[in-house]
C-alpha cells in the first residue's frame, strides 16, 4: 500500500475544493527545495521510447497535467518531478475572477469521477503572466489554456482571448484555447465556424504558436467536422479532445451525479477515445487526448487512437502522486508487448 493510499481516506473526509487546496498548498510548499529533487527521483521516468517531438515542442513522456489542476501557474515545477512529461496551466482569463459559488467541485468515489462547476476562478492574465515571467519555466513543455473572462460579451470574445494571450506569451510553449467549458455562460456556442474563426485568426495574426483548441464532447459530428475545418483551414497545430461532458451515463451511481457542471474520469474514458478517433481520423494536426486516464491501458487505448499525448486531472486526484510514472511503466511494457520500439510508432494504429 502507497502512502497516498493511507492518506488518501483522511483526504476524502475534506470537502473536495479544500482536499485540492491542501495538495496544491503541499507542492508549492515542496517546489524548489531539496524535496522536490527527491521526487523527480522516485518518479520520473527517463526512456527514449517515450519521447516525441510534437508540434516543434519536445515531450519526454507522454503523460501530462491537464489545465484545472494549476489553474494559477503556481507549481508546474513539482509537478514535472511527479512524472509528467507536460504541464498545461490555466484556464487563464483576461480578467481576475473568483468563479462560480462555492460548492462547486464534487467527488463521486462510486464511480472514479469528478463534477465541477469551477468557472475558471484565476488571479487574471495580468498576474498570471507576471508570475509565469518572473519565476524559473519547468524543463518539460509549459502549455497555457486561455479561456473568456464570464463578463465579457460574446461578440467581443476574440479580443478577450488575445488581451490572455498577449500576457502570457513568453512563458507558454503552446497555448489552448478553451471554447468548451461548460461553467462560463454561452463559452461553448463560440464552437461555431465564424467564431472560432475571429478567435483563432486573431491569435493567429498575433503570433500564437502552437496554437491549439480544445473541443467539448457534446458536440454533434457535424460541429465537430465544422470546427475541424477551422483547424485545418488557420493551419492549427493541434486539438485537445476534449473537456469535461454535461452527459451522465447511466452507469453512473454516486448519489453526486445529479450536481450541475461537468463530469470528468473513469466514466467518460471511452466516449473520450472514441471522439480521438473521430477526430484523428479527420485532421492530420496532432490530438491530446484527454477523458478518464487513469492507467497505463487506457493512455495506451487513446494513444492507439490517434492521440500523440495525453492528459490527465481526475486520475492524480484517484490515484494519486504516482500516476505518471505508473502510466508511463506501464506504456513502455506494453509497447514492448506490442513490438514498437517507441509510443510514436503506436500512435494512430488502430485507425482504420
Amino acid at each position: 500500500m502507497s502512502l497516498y493510499d493511507t492518506a488518501k481516506p483522511a483526504l476524502f473526509l475534506l470537502p473536495p475544493e479544500t482536499a485540492h487546496n491542501t495538495v496544491h498548498h503541499g507542492l508549492k510548499a515542496i517546489q524548489d527545495t531539496p524535496l522536490e529533487a527527491l521526487l523527480g527521483k522516485r518518479y520520473a521516468v527517463t526512456d527514449d521510447r517515450l519521447r516525441q517531438s510534437v508540434f516543434g515542442c519536445e515531450f519526454p513522456t507522454p503523460v501530462g497535467v491537464a489545465a484545472g489542476f494549476d489553474k494559477n501557474g503556481e507549481i508546474p515545477r513539482v509537478l514535472t518531478a511527479l512524472g509528467f512529461g507536460h504541464v498545461e496551466i490555466g484556464g487563464v482569463t483576461a480578467e481576475r475572477q473568483p468563479g462560480n459559488p462555492q460548492p462547486r467541485l464534487f467527488r463521486l468515489p462510486e464511480d472514479n469521477a469528478l463534477i465541477n462547476r469551477m468557472g475558471f476562478n484565476n488571479e487574471g492574465a495580468d498576474q498570471v503572466g507576471d508570475r509565469l515571467d518572473r519565476e524559473p519555466q519547468p524543463d518539460v513543455p509549459l502549455g497555457v489554456n486561455i479561456g473568456k473572462s464570464k463578463s465579457t460579451p460574446l461578440a467581443e470574445a476574440a479580443d478577450d482571448y488575445l488581451y490572455t494571450y498577449e500576457r502570457v506569451a513568453d512563458a507558454g510553449d503552446y497555448f489552448a484555447v478553451n471554447v468548451s467549458s461548460p461553467n462560463t455562460p454561452g463559452l461553448r456556442s463560440l464552437q461555431n465556424r465564424d467564431s472560432l474563426e475571429a478567435i483563432l485568426g486573431g491569435l493567429k495574426d498575433a503570433g500564437a504558436a502552437p496554437l491549439l483548441v480544445k473541443l467539448s464532447p457534446n458536440l454533434p459530428d457535424p460541429a465537430v467536422e465544422g470546427a475541424l475545418a477551422v483547424v485545418n483551414d488557420l493551419d492549427l497545430d493541434g486539438v485537445i479532445a476534449t473537456n469535461t461532458t454535461t452527459s451522465r451515463p447511466d452507469s453512473l451511481q454516486d448519489p453526486n451525479k445529479a450536481e450541475t457542471g461537468g463530469l470528468s474520469g473513469k466514466p467518460i474514458e471511452d466516449d473520450a477515445t472514441e471522439q480521438i478517433r473521430f477526430i484523428a481520423e479527420r485532421t492530420d494536426v496532432p490530438v491530446i487526448g484527454v477523458g478518464g486516464v487513469s492507467d497505463a491501458e487506457g493512455a495506451y487505448e487513446k494513444i492507439r487512437a490517434g492521440a500523440s499525448l495525453v492528459q490527465l486531472y481526475t486520475g492524480l486526484v484517484f490515484e494519486g502522486p504516482a500516476v505518471a510514472r505508473d502510466i508511463n511503466k506501464g506504456l513502455l511494457t506494453l509497447l514492448e508487448r506490442d513490438g514498437f520500439d517507441s509510443v510514436e510508432d503506436a500512435v494512430g494504429v488502430d485507425l482504420e
